[in-house]
């Protein structure tokens, strides 16, 4: 790939995983273009690797369209990374060495400190979140499960839907990754396994109730607007 593909496919992303483009948007080649100030087959070739990453869809018309993920979509993503991320844990588990479960534990006691600060900081959170999962997954030391899950939990209709978590959620979340370190230290592949495959399934949850409050709001500003 160019140097100028791999611009525009990391700005588009960005793009995409930060909400600036919502689930629906038309993305047009000459607008983009300009925006990753490159010409328009670089952008092309960043759209096909979206495209390939499940974040926009295209047309028969192959006009192109940031992808719009239905709850079922949600849930069988959410149920593919409890099964994959379990193996992981198992995996790392069996592997994890003093220096890694001691920078596993100063990453959460980081986002604890999102957690609690006020109102919470969910961009911190998310930020070391994906820190925490990706050294474990580093951890496992597993080329294919790495290339499987990537796409998965960088789903960005996650990222956008957590800044609508209560504290609670966050809170759960933090206090789930202190049993995931208590396995760690124990080299129990067994528990950590069972405990990242409830973690990313409450994650679940979580998205789900917030999916729907979303949708309830959107749904009474469209009643409001008519």
């Amino acid at each position: 790939m160019s140097r100028a593909s791999d611009r525009a496919y990391s700005t588009i992303r960005e793009m995409i995983v930060s909400g600036e483009l919502a689930p629906g948007d038309s993305l047009r080649e000459e607008a983009l273009a300009e925006i990753c100030d490159v010409s328009r087959t670089p952008v092309r070739e960043a759209l096909r690797r979206l495209e390939a990453d499940m974040l926009i869809h295209k047309t028969e018309s192959q006009r192109s369209y940031v992808a719009d993920w239905s709850l079922d979509d949600i849930g069988d993503a959410f149920e593919l990374r409890a099964m994959l991320e379990g193996h992981a844990a198992r995996r790392a588990a069996k592997r994890i060495d003093d220096a890694t479960l001691q920078a596993l534990r100063e990453c959460n006691a980081r986002i604890g400190k999102a957690v609690i600060a006020s109102p919470p900081d969910v961009d911190g959170f998310l930020e070391l979140n994906r820190e925490f999962h990706a050294l474990i997954l580093e951890t496992a030391e597993s080329r294919r499960l790495t290339g499987l899950l990537t796409a998965l939990i960088e789903q960005p209709v996650v990222w956008r839907t957590a800044h609508h978590y209560g504290k609670d959620e966050l809170r759960r979340s933090h206090q789930e990754h202190d049993e995931l370190l208590a396995a760690f230290a124990r080299g129990d592949g067994a528990w950590a396994e069972s405990i990242m495959a409830g973690h990313i399934r409450r994650a679940f949850h979580a998205y789900a109730d917030a999916h729907r409050g979303l949708t309830a709001i959107h749904s009474a500003g469209g009643k409001k607007q008519a």
